[in-house]
């Protein structure tokens, strides 16, 4: 199903918008989590990235798959692919809890000013945890790239003479 489009292996192509989205998203959760007056205005959008990447993960994983009856085995490649999914799963679930989390301090500030203290420190744990989501899920796509280009140029590149 997800093997070919217009000729082309679509695997490259659905790889690519992962590749720019996650770590997007990524600058996008910790800009909303440093800053928390951004939540409201730009965490919407940072979710949005999130969660297109984090859809597309399986598709570019399907595409993959796809790929390798055509071109061979890739090896670790393949097995980190799998495991992204679950790295952008958990930065939309955290950046979705930050934006929530601060619709309703902002709520309870307005209502109640001793039940925004509780609700603050829940906060902090969401966005630090979000930043940690964050650079673990850069550390991730970075690892799934390097070995996938192992992969499809290693050998071409180490057999080359370089004249």
């Amino acid at each position: 199903m997800f093997d070919l489009i217009n000729g082309i292996p679509l695997h490259p192509l659905v790889v690519h918008a992962v590749v720019v989205l996650l770590p997007l998203a990524m600058l996008g959760t910790i800009a909303i989590a440093v800053r928390p007056r951004w939540r409201a205005t730009y965490g919407p959008l940072v979710v949005g990235a999130a969660l297109v990447a984090t859809i597309l993960c399986p598709v570019a994983t399907s595409s993959g798959e796809a790929l390798e009856k055509r071109v061979g085995d890739p090896g670790e490649h393949a097995d980190l692919g799998e495991s992204l999914v679950w790295f952008g799963l958990a930065l939309v679930i955290l950046s979705a809890a930050l934006v929530y989390l601060q619709r309703r301090h902002d709520k309870a500030v307005t209502a109640d000013a001793s039940a925004a203290t509780a609700k603050n420190t829940m906060l902090t744990v969401v966005a630090v945890l979000a930043v940690v989501a964050g650079l673990a899920t850069t550390v991730q796509v970075y690892r799934v790239g390097d070995s996938g280009a192992r992969a499809a140029w290693g050998d071409a590149v180490t057999s080359s003479t370089g004249d």
